[in-house]
């Protein structure tokens, strides 16, 4: 791989010997300028206006032009002796977050290798030390004639250096989204994420390749053998307009699933729910007739439930009155309460019989007491 760039990078007071190597090549297909009538070469030639003549390559300089008309001829030394501290030197100026650099910056990117033996362990410190601390070391290199801020980050355990363009290059955005209010409603968000998840299935970014590149081959081979030119077929006209997004975003939440059908079935469910409980406004409040007769009947329920659960209760406990009933009937308590002595819990089971029918009578009649109107209570003498 070919050395683009020689330097050091300075990290605090440790420097760091390294070579830059290009990290990407485009890969097209190359054209040439031609005649369209016969097909004739055309060639860009270095013509000297004051000479009027061609000039070799070895021969051209940059210049300048000043406004007034003067021009000013740079030669190559004069390039390279720039009183320029990042000529030979990339400066780690801070450590940032990566979400801190807009993408929009990003340039081109460069492998960064070490210049000898001796960089090695300096070269690992720093590598491991952003990989650590998920962070990236914003510097600045003069490359090419040309003065950029740079980030350093790791890349399957190499350095990386991307120069990117200065912030002030950046054009601003204003006017450019849609200015008026837009209400998208939760719905529309929701499908529109499921949208999102159903194209994400098992992506890989390895298996994309370069359909036009592909699609120039195949018309170049065809014009060479002298066949006829392969075409795409005509698709039909996007619309102009979304009318029905929802109706959009089923169908190509429809489409995706086909091209998915890996898909869990729990997705599916989830995304028909979606689809057939959506509504198209809002839906109107429920009316308070329903809610009223939906509360009484809750109370009936609940009252003729609380109604079985006592009954339950005074027939579990017959020979137990209740509390209401004692207080009520000094008398009917002392009867119906008595506690059992000990010649009647060591009695046969004929008399247990007689003394669970006789606790009946009394539970009736306590029942029969407590409906009219309690006698008032004698003065103890």
């Amino acid at each position: 791989m070919q050395t683009t760039w020689k330097g050091t990078i300075s990290f605090g007071l440790v420097s760091i010997p390294v070579h830059l190597y290009s990290a990407t090549k485009e890969h097209d297909v190359p054209l040439h300028q031609v005649h369209a009538k016969d097909g004739g070469r055309v060639r860009m030639k270095r013509y000297c206006e004051e000479e009027e003549k061609e000039v070799p390559y070895a021969e051209i300089a940059k210049g300048y032009e000043s406004p007034d008309g003067r021009t000013v001829t740079l030669t190559d030394e004069d390039l390279a002796d720039l009183p320029l501290p990042s000529k030979k030197i990339i400066d780690v100026l801070a450590f940032v977050d990566e979400g801190e650099i807009d993408p929009l910056m990003f340039s081109k990117a460069y492998y960064v290798g070490v210049a000898d033996k001796a960089a090695s362990k300096p070269y690992a410190l720093l590598r491991d030390a952003l990989v650590e601390s998920g962070q990236i070391a914003v510097t600045k290199i003069a490359l090419r004639s040309r003065e950029s801020p740079a980030v350093l980050r790791v890349h399957d355990g190499t350095l990386v250096l991307q120069t990117c363009i200065w912030p002030d290059e950046v054009r601003p955005a204003a006017g450019i989204a849609p200015e008026e209010d837009v209400t998208v409603r939760p719905q529309e968000l929701r499908m529109a994420r499921s949208l999102m998840e159903t194209l994400s299935e098992d992506f890989d970014l390895e298996q994309l390749h370069d359909d036009y590149q592909q699609a120039l081959q195949q018309v170049i081979e065809a014009r060479l053998q002298g066949v006829e030119v392969p075409h795409e077929e005509e698709a039909g006209e996007a619309p102009d307009n979304v009318i029905d997004l929802m109706e959009a975003l089923r169908s190509s939440l429809r489409r995706a699933k086909d091209a998915h059908p890996e898909r869990s079935g729990a997705d599916e469910t989830e995304s028909d729910e979606t689809e057939a409980g959506e509504p198209v406004g809002e839906q109107p409040p429920p009316r308070k007739r329903a809610a009223a007769k939906k509360a009484t009947a809750t109370r009936t329920t609940t009252a003729a439930r609380t109604t079985a659960t006592r009954t339950a209760a005074t027939r579990t406990t017959a020979a137990k009155p209740s509390a209401a009933t004692s207080k009520k009937s000094t008398t009917a308590k002392k009867s119906a309460t008595a506690p059992k002595s000990a010649t009647e819990k060591k009695s046969t089971a004929a008399t247990k019989r007689t003394a669970a029918t006789k606790s009946t009578t009394a539970k009736k009649s306590t029942t029969t007491t407590t409906t009219r109107k309690p006698a008032t209570p004698r003065k103890a003498s």
